[in-house]
């Protein structure tokens, strides 16, 4: 038979039928110690490994027997194995049955072999008596097992009341510790620190707050924290306070201004913290303050200084433009804005001649009077450059406002201003723009200002204009001419048209006046009213004036070339602005020119305006007297508009007078106008008489050369006889008088 592990059943016999000897004691304590181990190694929380276990179980095991078979019988060695069980952990609930259920089963059966020697204090056993001893066993087994585990227990749980007593005594140590650490920061810190409750009660705080405050007594009791706003708080400080206190956030910082008790103002960089209990609600506010009042300070002068005219105080470009830029983000439905730009006339020339103290002085007197103008809260006034100024407004009335203010500072500038004993006139031209947020930008807001303003200038200044989208416009193109002219001459844009002069006793072509043109990429065909202007002012008339000649004297050369040698030559007549009058070069071009072209100077006319001569000295005479002693002839063009005196005639080196075209419109039809026979035969007399001869200009109907012929005129030149038109035809209607 087997047991129910499997094994051989440990019965009494000599051996088996094959004659095996039967197992010893050893033998069969050892397969139940094996058994007992499978049992109940899987069930107990000991770290030791099945072998392990078995090996420990073996000597119990043996115990186990002995007690069963003891004499007299004891159970005290099966309190001892239940103890060395739980000693080996098998502590799991289902461990304690499974270890009786094994020595119910098998320990009967391994301790009553009938081979087992008489051993003292050993007996053999009746099987119903063994089963006896076996229950008894169990019994004490499991009361030792429950009573050492208790022990376990208890020794456990003293051992967790010790270590919990030590961890409270080493936490009021640390908490001790830590108070007596937060108690020296506070006293200490050098940022004021403060608590207080939910309510806003100030509950305490260090040293350093209250020297901040000027005193322990700023913070009396029942102070709160809801009294220390300031008109200047950043916008929401209050809804970041209100958040802080509901719990929505833990912690905020600003830079507050605070009122102490004194009246005077400290500014802190304040960082409030929400502390909570230990469930997390909120509990107590903690404020950490530091003085940035000196900070501060130092801050708002460098951004006066940045923000403001070192020599006037007045608000500079920087805090204009911040102004303007505020006001056009205002929004659509904002009120309208006007825009004043004044510049002084003439201050480059005080500068120059009474040098830059006497110009500071005056600036800073203009500065004082302008802001005098300005007044209201929404209005500025801010130096942007040297004698520029800017003023802001803003209202519904914008631009009638803009221009009152503009009405206002040119009165405020009429009286003269008394600098080192000299009366100073100071004049300005203001420019005036009004719009409405969200309408016009910055850039545009400022460039039409500028343009309007330089349209006052151009009006002849001191006073002011209000900007004009066409007038604008005509300002833009202007200056769009005089950027492109200096790239226009490098770039062969210019060209020469020539218009014929014919001699009114016969009709025929004499010669020709070249009149420059420009061919814009852009604007196309430009006549010289529409940039000589701009090329005087930017002083690139004296390049382009000498380019006209250079090409003028070729053209004049190649004339002669291809004419009969027996037939007066044509002569080509060349207009010289003021600019290249008082150029030293202008003698010393003009021979060059002459030269390089192979041409006769007496082929050559330079006609000068009437005004540019009328009242000049001889110094600015002398280069038109050295040209007309080279033989090149001078002609008065434009004579009869100035208000020259025309005995004046006697001493210039001119031998021509073109009239203008002003005296012979009455002419053009039959009858003429008996004043304007008289004005021009008066003044051909005078020519004649003084040797020179008489050209007119503008001629435009048959009647009208027939009267100039009758009264004695020399030549004349109009649409009558030929447009401005390319060298070719001129040389075509020369060929023509000639057959």
């Amino acid at each position: 038979m087997t047991s129910e592990s499997g094994g051989p059943r440990c019965d009494r016999g000599a051996g088996d039928a094959a004659g095996h000897p039967a197992p010893t004691e050893n033998d069969q304590l050892r397969r139940f110690a094996g058994i007992w181990c499978r049992a109940v190694h899987p069930l107990a929380a000991t770290t030791m490994t099945p072998d392990e276990f078995e090996v420990y179980l073996l000597p119990l095991a043996h115990r186990l027997s002995a007690a069963l078979r003891g004499s007299p019988f004891d159970t005290e060695a099966a309190y001892a194995v239940g103890a060395a069980l739980v000693n080996a952990q098998c502590t799991e609930p289902e461990a304690l049955p499974a270890i009786l259920g094994v020595i119910d089963a098998h320990l009967v059966s391994c301790s009553s072999s009938a081979e087992l020697p008489d051993v003292p204090g050993h007996e053999p056993l009746a099987e119903e008596d063994a089963r006896a001893r076996c229950v008894r066993l169990q019994h004490a087994l499991a009361a030792g097992f429950v009573r050492e585990l208790r022990k376990c227990e208890r020794d456990e749980q003293e051992a967790i009341s010790r270590a919990a007593l030590a961890a409270r005594t080493e936490a009021e140590k640390a908490l001790h510790a830590s108070e007596a650490k937060f108690q020296a920061v506070f006293e200490g810190a050098v940022i004021g620190v403060g608590i207080a409750g939910l309510d806003g009660e100030v509950l305490v705080v260090n040293d350093a707050m209250a020297r901040m405050f000027g005193g322990m007594d700023f913070f009396r009791p029942g102070r709160n924290v809801t009294e220390f706003v300031h008109p200047d708080d950043v916008p929401g400080a209050h809804e970041l306070y209100r958040e802080l206190v509901s719990g929505e956030r833990d912690h905020f910082r600003i830079e507050k201004p605070h009122y102490r008790d004194d009246g005077s103002e400290l500014w802190t960089n304040l960082t409030v913290t929400l502390l909570r209990d230990s469930s997390g609600a909120p509990q107590y506010q903690l404020a950490l303050a530091e003085d940035i009042t000196e900070h501060r300070q130092l801050r708002e002068r460098l951004r006066y200084e940045a923000t403001h005219d070192e020599l006037t105080g007045l608000p500079n470009r920087t805090l204009f433009l911040e102004r303007l830029d505020q006001v056009l983000a205002a929004g659509a439905d904002a009120e309208r804005f006007g825009v004043c730009y004044l510049d002084l006339d003439g201050f480059k020339a005080v500068n120059d001649s009474l040098g830059h103290v006497v110009g500071d002085r005056m600036l800073k007197a203009v500065a004082e009077r302008l802001q005098r103008c300005v007044k209201a809260p929404d209005e500025l006034l801010a130096r942007v450059g040297g004698d520029e100024f800017l003023a802001l407004v803003t209202g519904p009335a914008a631009q009638a406002d803009g221009a009152g203010l503009a009405r206002r500072m040119l009165a405020a500038l009429a009286e003269p201003v008394r600098i080192e004993g000299r009366e100073l006139r100071v004049r300005a031209s203001i420019g005036v723009v009004d719009g409405r947020a969200g309408e016009i930008g910055r850039a545009e807001v400022l460039r039409s200002a500028d343009i309007t303003m330089y349209r006052a200038k151009a009006a002849g200044g001191n006073r002011y204009e209000i900007a004009d989208a066409d007038s604008n416009a005509r300002v833009i193109a202007r200056h769009s001419l005089t950027n492109g002219l200096p790239s226009a001459l490098e770039k062969g844009e210019f060209f020469i048209e020539y218009q014929p002069l014919v001699r009114l006793t016969d009709g025929t072509v004499r010669g020709a006046e070249a009149l420059v043109r420009w061919l814009h990429p852009v604007h196309g065909v430009l006549g010289p009213d529409q940039f000589i202007p701009l090329a005087e002012d930017t002083g690139l008339i004296v390049p382009l004036g000498r380019w006209v000649l250079e090409q003028a004297a070729r053209q004049a050369r190649e004339w002669r070339d291809a004419a009969d040698d027996d037939g007066e030559p044509l002569r080509v007549n060349v207009n010289l602005s003021p600019c290249q009058l008082s150029h030293p070069t202008l003698v010393s071009d003009t021979v060059a020119v002459l030269e390089s072209a192979g041409l006769c100077p007496s082929a050559l006319c330079l006609e000068v305006t009437e005004n540019d001569l009328i009242g000049a000295d001889e110094s600015a005479l002398r280069p038109l007297r050295q040209l007309a002693d080279l033989g090149v002839d001078i002609a008065l063009d434009d004579f009869g508009t100035g208000y020259s005196n025309l005995s004046y005639l006697r001493r210039l080196p001119v031998s021509q007078l073109k009239l203008d075209r002003s005296f012979t419109r009455g002419m053009q039809r039959a009858p003429a106008d008996p004043v304007d026979v008289k004005i021009v035969e008066g003044i051909v007399s005078l020519a004649h008489t003084l040797d020179l001869a008489v050209t007119v200009e503008g001629v435009e109907t048959a009647v009208q050369a027939e009267h100039l012929r009758g009264l004695g005129c020399d030549t004349a030149q109009g649409w009558y006889y030929a447009r401005p038109g390319p060298p070719e035809r001129l040389h075509t209607l020369a060929l023509a008088d000639a057959s």
